[in-house]
């Protein structure tokens, strides 16, 4: 266990960004889930931008790496154009 005063607000902090996280990163899978499964164009072409979004905020803070972040967004730009 922690002695150091610091290191006891360094772990309630740790607890809260670790959840804040997992809540983005689970919000924006959710989403990405939810536009495949989309077969309206219209619909798709609304969605993507918010989805687009939620990716490069999640990559900017590092819960997602930036390449990744870009790989799904070609790939679900593929998906709304085929559509």
């Amino acid at each position: 266990m922690a002695n150091h005063k610091s290191a006891l607000k360094r772990i309630r902090s740790n607890e809260a960004k670790r959840l804040r996280n997992k809540y983005q990163h689970k919000t924006t899978r959710n989403a990405i889930k939810a536009l495949r499964e989309l077969t309206d164009k219209k619909e798709a072409e609304k969605a993507f931008p918010a989805i687009v979004s939620m990716l490069d905020k999640i990559a900017k803070n590092n819960i997602i790496h930036k390449n990744k972040a870009a790989n799904l967004k070609s790939s679900l730009a593929k998906y709304v154009a085929a559509l």
